[in-house]
């Protein structure tokens, strides 16, 4: 099911449908500034394991994290004030940061509880935003990418609503679809665990505020 929107003024009505299929297990798809992404309700463990499902990825790999603001971030991760005072700066934006779980997380996600790591997103996203601001809850993500719709296909062709529903429409429940999008590339990855940030990858992210401490 496709149900398309304007990204800055997304109907009520077709989020407040979107959060009653996570809380039934289901999953979402929609685009964010760095690609398509697939997302569940991670207190809902039907869910969490459709979207490993199609990833078909062993659910010891790590998935990432939407938060609309740090309240809901510090409810699953452990974010001290120097870490806020840095990331404040530069959210939303292209960016995910690491850091150690809360155990609301851990009990959840195996990934999590293995190696005491959690990572997070602030998109700028209006409508990831005010999804997540209806739903209430994080959500849980995984980008969708060429490579699932096979090898021969390997990025020959723009990712798009109607696609990623001739493909997938048998496991994800609904996409959201708000017409042209442009994408940016990857996030940059800033690592929080060690209690100093760490530049894990240079992405679309500038990371020169992490690197001059």
């Amino acid at each position: 099911m496709i149900e398309y929107v304007v990204e800055q003024n997304p109907d009520d009505r077709i989020l407040s449908k979107a959060s009653q299929i996570l809380n039934s297990g289901g999953l979402l798809c929609f685009p964010l500034e760095t690609n398509w992404v697939a997302v569940c309700d991670p207190f809902q463990k039907a869910g969490i394991e459709k979207l490993y499902r199609l990833r078909h990825i062993d659910d010891t790999k790590h998935l990432t994290l939407l938060c609309d603001h740090f309240q809901k971030a510090s409810e699953v991760a452990h974010i001290d004030d120097g870490a806020f005072r840095l990331i404040k700066k530069v959210i939303p934006g292209p960016y995910t940061f690491i850091f150690e779980p809360n155990k609301n997380i851990t009990k959840l996600l195996k990934a999590s509880r293995i190696d005491k790591q959690v990572g997070i997103r602030f998109p700028p996203s209006h409508l990831c935003r005010r999804l997540i601001e209806v739903h209430g809850k994080v959500l849980l993500s995984s980008h969708v990418s060429y490579d699932m719709f096979g090898p021969d296909e390997e990025e020959e062709f723009p990712l798009y609503g109607a696609l990623i529903e001739d493909k997938f429409g048998n496991i994800i429940d609904m996409i959201i679809d708000p017409g042209d999008y442009e994408f940016i590339g990857s996030t940059s990855i800033i690592d929080f665990t060690s209690g100093e940030p760490v530049v894990i990858r240079e992405g679309t992210g500038d990371t020169a505020l992490f690197e001059r401490r």
